[in-house]
């Protein structure tokens, strides 16, 4: 590292009344563990706090009853009982050093309105934001305004009696009530809160300056606005109004924190959007503003950070992904150690499995979530008692995980691998058009490895059952993966296609180079990435692509990472002619035989030369069945185990050196969050 090259990134920076350590910024970012799972959140913001981020944001808290996020995990500061826990957070942040930010929101017309049986309030008569929910939002009148601003005001005064150093007042991602009044989409009120931009901007002017009236210079204001509307009605541009507000309210809040909307827009993955995207809509804001400024990109490069701040396009770096990918990030910055940085890559399994309404997780941080209730640190790994060797066949995402962490714990480690490159699938999988960062999942893991006297690799070397007999190692752990079935069984069909098998190409066969010609029919029964991105990259390559789909929607498991809409726009640009609720029945003479799936109505042939299954994967187990055999003791883990997620597997091969450890309970039942009875 040049002397001084990141020093700009670890100046204090004073917002307001506090000062923060740094220029990193853990940002409001939903965990999965709401306010019933407290210590379990706060274990990931301890830990962000121990790994040197500035400030350690809480996520998106509501301030009263009225705003109803039924079935998702976000927190509450409703009364002086939520007060506590917060400050019990607060104080294990400060504990490193770390300033402590809250997210004070009302979610208006995105609320649902059924868990706590009031209703949805919008600043006009709207359906609300869920179009698959039959609930629609009341018109707030005087009173409710009032109330409205009377419970942001206490909020604030909460947040301030549990040692926030932060408060934000929320209007972004087309989840806040501010933002659905400033909206001339969703505001058609004819009072003074209707019709003209300053009578739309009055009510967040006025959450704004009651906002610092209670915060009474004893705790910084900040606002969470996104500045440019990318997805949604796209009114407000940073053109436009965007930055009509910025100018208008530029010197009242103490920190803007500004980005696009919405989520989808704000958190796109790495398959869409580049490092630092969102600088194309934000880079006005410190033109306009003297206050400091933040901002996201999804960044992972201290190079970036480092020019993002000397343009003067932020302040501050702001992150929610790559913090959970490496919650010691800026750490690994300030001591010189950038090429340790475990790498976001894009994929947003964090958000998927978040609107699933479960923890977090995380592909290249198996860690992640499992800080309080497994006490797994995601840089240590507590020494093994007695070294002793381990033999890994196969240097995939799981393999490469239980090696590192093995090898970390003080155990001599051999990884074999028959292919010439480690990295198994997610190598292979990186050569897909949009899917190169997932090879950072290979990069992290092997050059760890690599610096370590403990370990040993070889890539090239096929072993049979004999050689790992003749190893003689304390421990072996079968990485060999799984295989893409080509006989058509797949989540929707569970028995076989007739016609697919001996004629059916798998992902396996494509990523492995093998010929395609003419005309390409892909049929997807798994539903994730791998159909599009495979449809894409041949449609690029001059094919004629048909992506054939079972189920009513394409890619259907991506609109929980929030790529649905692109991935769809991605195909029709490329020319992909897509069929979907449509099951094939057969392939016979160059052509799909197909049905509605519904109906079972027969539906035209589709024409192909070259047909693709991408359905199901099961298990490599041939080295495993000839190891059982013999009766040599051994682990499978990762795809070898059961196939998954990129995610999955990390995290397989992490678990799995744990309990060859001794770091998990027996019984497999680790802490848990227990409710309070009140009798």
């Amino acid at each position: 590292m040049l002397e001084g090259q990141y020093d700009i990134l670890f100046e204090p920076l004073k917002i307001g009344p506090v000062t923060a350590p740094n220029r990193f910024v853990m940002m409001p970012y939903a965990n999965g563990h709401s306010y019933l799972m407290p210590n379990g959140a706060i274990g990931i913001r301890e830990m962000r706090a121990e790994g040197g981020w500035g400030i350690i944001g809480m996520q998106l808290s509501e301030i009263d009853p009225t705003s109803d996020l039924s079935g998702l995990p976000y927190e509450r500061l409703w009364d002086e009982g939520d007060v506590k826990a917060h400050a019990h957070s607060v104080d294990r942040i400060h504990a490193h050093g770390a300033l402590a930010s809250i997210e004070l929101a009302h979610t208006g017309i995105r609320s649902r309105g059924i868990e706590n049986g009031y209703p949805v309030l919008g600043p006009s008569s709207l359906p609300t934001l869920k179009p698959d929910m039959p609930y629609s939002a009341k018109a707030m009148d005087k009173s409710d305004i009032k109330r409205l601003r009377q419970s942001f005001r206490a909020a604030i005064g909460r947040a301030k009696r549990a040692d926030y150093d932060i408060a934000y007042v929320y209007a972004s991602h087309d989840a806040s009530i501010l933002w659905h009044f400033l909206s001339p989409a969703y505001n058609t009120r004819t009072d003074e809160y209707g019709g003209s931009f300053d009578n739309r901007l009055r009510l967040l002017r006025e959450v704004l300056e009651e906002a610092q009236d209670e915060a009474a210079g004893e705790m910084a204001i900040a606002l969470r606005f996104a500045v440019h509307e990318a997805s949604g009605p796209k009114r407000i541009t940073c053109d436009g109004e965007g930055r009509d507000v910025v100018e208008a309210l530029a010197d009242l809040p103490d920190l803007w924190d500004v980005n696009i909307s919405g989520w989808s827009a704000d958190s796109q993955t790495a398959r869409y959007a580049r490092q630092g995207y969102q600088e194309d809509f934000t880079s006005f804001v410190k033109q306009v503003t003297n206050k400091p400024v933040l901002g996201v990109g999804r960044f992972t490069s201290p190079d970036i950070m480092v020019s993002q701040i000397k343009r003067g396009v932020l302040d501050m770096i702001g992150s929610a992904r790559a913090s959970i990918a490496d919650p010691f990030l800026p750490n690994k910055i300030r001591e010189g150690r950038v090429e340790d940085i475990r790498e976001c890559i894009g994929c947003n399994v964090c958000v998927s499995v978040e609107l699933s309404g479960v923890q977090v997780r995380c592909t290249q941080n198996p860690t992640m979530s499992e800080e309080w209730r497994r006490g797994w640190h995601p840089e240590m790994v507590p020494a093994a008692e007695t070294p002793q060797s381990v033999l890994i066949v196969g240097g995939g995402p799981s393999g490469l995980e239980a090696a590192l962490t093995l090898a970390r714990a003080g155990h001599e480690v051999t990884v074999a691998d028959k292919a010439d490159e480690m990295g198994g699938r997610s190598l292979r999988e990186s050569a897909i058009k949009g899917l190169a960062s997932w090879a950072r999942v290979r990069d992290y893991r092997l050059y760890q490895l690599q610096q370590m006297g403990n370990v040993h690799l070889y890539a090239g070397s096929e072993l049979d059952a004999d050689a790992v007999a003749e190893f003689e190692a304390d421990h072996v752990l079968l990485a060999t993966g799984a295989l893409w079935l080509e006989d058509g069984r797949g989540r929707s069909n569970l028995a076989p296609i007739p016609g697919f098998k001996g004629n059916a190409l798998t992902p396996d066969d494509i990523l492995n180079g093998s010929e395609v010609s003419g005309a390409i029919v892909i049929y997807d029964d798994d539903h994730y990435y791998m159909a599009s991105a495979l449809a894409v990259d041949l449609a690029e390559k001059g094919h004629e692509v048909h992506l054939v789909t079972p189920l009513p929607t394409l890619s259907g498991w991506m609109g929980n990472t929030l790529e649905q809409p692109k991935v769809l726009g991605e195909l029709l640009g490329a020319g992909v002619k897509t069929y979907p609720n449509t099951t094939a029945t057969g392939w016979q003479a160059g052509a799909l035989n197909v049905m509605r799936s519904d109906t079972g109505e027969a539906l035209p042939d589709i024409a192909a030369t070259t047909l693709v299954a991408v359905t199901n994967r099961l298990p490599e187990t041939t080295l495993s069945d000839a190891l059982t055999a013999r009766g040599v003791p051994h682990r499978n883990i990762g795809d070898a185990e059961v196939p998954g997620t990129l995610q999955a597997a990390v995290y397989s091969g992490h678990r799995h050196a744990r309990e060859l450890l001794g770091h998990e309970p027996e019984d497999r039942i680790f802490k848990r969050e227990r409710p309070t009875l009140f009798l």
